[in-house]
């Protein structure tokens, strides 16, 4: 018997998240799931006329993969789920994690041929651009761990921020703040070691209220290419390629990273060096998600937390917030600005619009946590 927190989840992911329609192909990409939690969404598919597919991996197997990777073997991998891909009107990504650092012991390079030859084509260039999709994490023990928490209460925090929240509501407050976006050109961010500067003019404004991610809570758009200069100093703790990176500083001079320093600066900074456009940022984002107020280093949940924003190394979002920079690299790093995290203070084009994690303007109180009614 299917648990109806998987049956309510999966109406979310459907009818809301990917809005799938009669006829419409879905691939559904489980890493490490339950399987009655894919049987939900499948059976949620089929009710709404939907035609599912299906894509199980483990990331023990894809391990044993990029160990071996060479990049004519990652070429054809990325091929043949390309060809899969294009004929997708929509595509779920479930990613279970029994061990965060499943990853630490593969090789730099072989991540890289990875990340350049099988994630870019298929997912960064393809699925992120041409399906609805979204991605969401399972309630493991493992991860509950990460958020220091027991494995019941955290399975309760899954299910409350993912099918608690209004998210409707939560869209439409979201629309002052992309308004107000759209308009400005200066952005000037001050906190415990941050005093950072850029433009976002004339690149749009993207709310994301639980289409792409689940859960969901930011608007996001990037900064102008070359126009970032000053620093930033990340408050919270951050996996890539296994590794996870704490106390991560950037400097950067014109757009670029030019110096860049955590608790292991040189596997930082190969990750910057995977090409040029993993040195330059191509998101910039705010997160307002009223349930979710503590890093557990996950991106899906901690670059949402309310009161964070995340300014992210690497590759824009083609076609949505664009500013030009390409890269294999993606990566949401987040700095929170709420008291218990230093504060901070959030101004466009000269007026204060964020202090302390909470929004100062009348017009974007709709935002601030008290507001955003959980159902």
């Amino acid at each position: 018997m299917i648990h109806p927190n998987y049956e309510k989840l999966a109406k979310v992911l459907i009818e809301y998240s990917t809005n799938l329609q009669k006829g419409e192909k879905i691939l559904i990409e489980h890493t490490d799931a339950p399987i009655d939690m894919i049987q939900a969404i499948v059976q949620e598919v089929k009710a709404v006329g939907g035609i599912p597919l299906l894509e199980q991996k483990t990331m023990l197997l894809q391990r044993e993969l990029y160990l071996g990777a060479t990049e004519e073997h990652m070429k054809l991998v990325a091929d043949c789920e390309l060809y899969r891909m294009k004929q997708m009107d929509a595509w779920i990504g479930i990613r279970g994690i029994n061990n965060s650092k499943e990853l630490s012991d593969v090789a730099t390079d072989k991540m890289k041929l990875y990340e350049e030859n099988w994630l870019k084509p298929v997912h960064l260039a393809e699925r992120v651009e041409n399906t609805k999709w979204v991605i969401l994490r399972v309630a493991l023990p493992s991860v509950a761990q990460n958020a220091k928490m027991s494995t019941d209460a955290f399975e309760q925090f899954y299910f409350d921020v993912c099918t608690g929240i209004d998210w409707g509501r939560m869209s439409r407050a979201m629309d002052p703040l992309v308004e107000l976006m759209n308009k400005t050109d200066q952005v000037h961010i001050k906190g415990d070691g941050t005093d950072l500067k850029f433009s976002i003019k004339g690149i749009p404004s993207v709310k994301c209220d639980g289409h792409m991610n689940m859960p969901d809570g930011e608007v996001f758009t990037a900064p102008v290419r070359d126009s970032v200069n000053g620093v930033i100093q990340y408050n919270t703790a951050s996996s890539q390629r296994g590794f996870s990176f704490e106390h991560v500083r950037f400097e950067f001079k014109n757009g670029q990273i030019v110096s860049a320093t955590a608790n292991n600066t040189e596997k930082l900074n190969d990750i910057l060096d995977t090409d040029e456009g993993a040195r330059y940022i191509g998101e910039f984002a705010i997160g307002v998600h009223p349930l979710i107020k503590q890093p557990m280093d996950d991106t899906l949940f901690d670059e949402k937390i309310n009161g964070s924003f995340h300014f992210t190394p690497g590759n824009a979002y083609k076609g949505e917030a664009d500013n030009g920079n390409s890269s294999a690299i993606h990566w949401d790093l987040v700095c929170i600005q709420t008291p218990e995290y230093g504060g901070g203070e959030m101004w466009f084009d000269g007026k204060l619009i964020r202090k302390d994690g909470l929004f100062v303007p009348q017009e974007l109180h709709g935002l601030n946590p008290e507001n955003l009614v959980v159902g």
